[in-house]
């Protein structure tokens, strides 16, 4: 998640390459890093990146986070910005973890940001500015669409567009094997579900319509698709996908409290 934001910013001209200093404690993930954003430094030293860095992005696993916090807390001056895209890391924690008068904004992107396609949401902590969420919003538009929401509802976003990707890969890989087992090869059965998933969201993303709007649009009175769609509601999928986003929901808010 680091690198595709960090190669979104550059991408977008949101910043210049030879502006980022990143460490990690792998030495792969720090030449990867550098080969995906040419320009940028790497390093094995987060406290360095700490306390040469304005905005300070802590892309690490929740698990990890306490540790973190602990050795960066003395490197980290009031006022500063810092960045988590920790799931499940409430900004109480974070706070906890930092010098007071730290300026705190928690992000929940997904995957797709490694193409440019993310569907993120952020909240500001108490000290954070205005002007924080304003730089904040720009970068996650640099690798998709942002939403500022209260922090409550942040675990609703893990929930809906963090584990939703793995949602619709199983979407796909389900309509790939509906070909197949109509007598499509795979990989033009698996090419043909994963364009028309792409097709059917850019549609709506471009007209503004509400999904059911499309779906009666393509669904013809005693057709092929309200055939299938008759199919998909005998076998639950609906409320399949809203349980699925329910589950999520939850163990992000567990993992928060644990």
């Amino acid at each position: 998640m680091a690198r595709a934001l960090a190669a979104g910013m550059v991408r977008a001209g949101v910043v210049d390459a030879k502006s980022i200093l990143a460490s990690d404690p792998e030495p792969a993930a720090l030449a990867e890093f550098a080969r995906q954003v040419a320009g940028a430094t790497t390093i094995a030293d987060n406290t360095r990146v700490a306390s040469q860095s304005d905005i300070i992005i802590l892309a690490v696993k929740p698990q990890q986070m306490e540790s973190v916090l602990a050795n960066l807390r003395p490197h980290i001056a009031p006022g500063k910005l810092v960045v988590s895209v920790a799931a499940g890391v409430r900004l109480a924690k974070l706070a906890a973890g930092l010098a007071p008068g730290v300026r705190l904004v928690r992000v929940m992107p997904n995957a797709p940001c490694l193409v440019g396609q993310g569907a993120s949401a952020y909240c500001l902590g108490p000290d954070a500015k205005p002007e924080d969420g304003a730089r904040v919003a720009k970068i996650l538009s640099a690798v998709g669409t942002a939403y500022e929401l209260e922090e409550k509802l942040l675990d609703a976003v893990t929930g809906l567009s963090g584990s939703g990707p793995a949602f619709v890969c199983v979407v796909i890989e389900a309509m790939s094997d509906g070909g197949v087992r109509m007598g499509l090869p795979r990989a033009v059965a698996t090419a043909l579900a994963v364009q028309t998933v792409r097709g059917a969201a850019e549609m709506l993303a471009v007209w503004g319509e509400h999904p059911a709007a499309l779906k009666d649009k393509v669904a013809s009175p005693a057709g092929t698709t309200i055939a299938g769609l008759a199919a998909l509601e005998a076998h639950g999928l609906r409320s399949a996908l809203i349980a699925a986003v329910e589950a999520a929901t939850r163990r992000s808010i567990e993992l928060g409290e644990s």
